[in-house]
């Protein structure tokens, strides 16, 4: 009896498919609100995480894209989060545009505030810092006049 090898169409074909994608919007419906926001936050996370991870700096996110993404599902605003952060919006705004660099008081609070590590968002700043460094990698020829060399004799 020879063995044969399944293929993928065998198990995915179209009804199996629809069967699956009914499934989840059954269970779906079933969830409460909360349920379905602790959803979508995971998915926010889980974006942050993959970004981070990501190798690729095909597209820059900024800190303050992600806060938008959670914003967004909070239903909230900046200011009012500046206001819950005991921060100034145009602070705030700074911090999250990149224009100031993330302390770990900001750091702490948009952990506490998304349920997340504190680390990643030093670490989507961090990303965004060598992604800006390697785009000017190019340039490193101009930046040999700051050789220590032709400053001081030796």
């Amino acid at each position: 009896m020879k063995n044969k090898e399944i293929q993928s169409e065998e198990i995915w074909n179209d009804k199996k498919k629809e069967g699956l994608k009914e499934f989840i919007s059954s269970h779906s419906a079933k969830q409460s609100k909360e349920q379905l926001l602790t959803n979508k936050l995971l998915s926010i996370q889980y974006k942050l995480e993959d970004y981070i991870e990501n190798d690729s700096d095909d597209s820059v996110l900024k800190i303050l894209d992600f806060v938008k993404m959670y914003l967004k599902e909070l239903n909230l605003t900046k200011r009012k989060l500046a206001t819950y952060f005991e921060m100034r919006d145009s602070n705030l705004q700074k911090y999250l545009s990149g224009e100031r660099k993330l302390n770990a008081e900001v750091a702490l609070k948009l952990s506490a505030f998304s349920h997340t590590k504190p680390e990643h968002w030093y670490r989507v700043q961090v990303k965004n810092e060598l992604i800006e460094l390697n785009k000017e990698k190019h340039r490193v020829a101009e930046y040999q006049k700051y050789d220590y060399r032709n400053l001081v004799e030796i």
